[in-house]
């Protein structure tokens, strides 16, 4: 059986991801990286989805699931920062291994998610992180939408050099 993701399962959790949080996924090459919750269960108010968690994931890779502390800052990013749900939690991708406060430095000075419309001839529209539209792009620069885990999978396989792994056939 091909697996589904390229990411390890590692242990599953129920427990409701909290903004501070710092999560570990690993890599088929053994390495680990690491990621971090900013904005946890936002309202339909300011997020493209009820429920929605802003993350971040690092470009630093480790072959122990501990992470340097400094390594996790905004200049670091290894994708832009995404809005994803539970499931990475819950199927055992994703593993919390502390929270710790969120410092100004910790941030982006400014998100941006990018909002494709319906036509495809239609300006983009880019937002920050709780929806209020930007004048222009500005980098990194994210998806507005809920993204699956193995969305981010595709896209941190990417970013690390790692083949995609192939969708499976209905």
């Amino acid at each position: 059986m091909t697996p589904t993701t390229n990411l390890r399962v590692l242990k599953r959790s129920t427990a409701v991801p909290r903004p501070g949080d710092i999560f570990f996924m690993q890599l088929p090459n053994d390495h680990y990286l690491f990621g971090r919750v900013t904005i946890a269960d936002a309202p339909r108010t300011s997020a493209p989805m009820p429920g929605s968690n802003l993350i971040y994931i690092y470009d630093r890779q480790s072959q122990t699931p501990t992470p340097q502390l400094a390594d996790l800052r905004p200049g670091r990013l290894l994708i832009p920062p995404v809005w994803t749900n539970r499931l990475a939690w819950t199927k055992g991708y994703f593993r919390t291994i502390e929270n710790r406060p969120i410092e100004h430095f910790d941030l982006l000075r400014q998100h941006c998610f990018c909002r494709t419309l319906p036509r495809p001839d239609a300006p983009k529209v880019f937002l920050d992180e709780t929806g209020n539209q930007l004048p222009h792009r500005i980098e990194p620069c994210g998806v507005w939408g809920l993204v699956s885990y193995r969305w981010i999978d595709d896209q941190v396989s990417d970013s690390v050099g790692i083949p995609r792994v192939p969708e499976e056939d209905e």
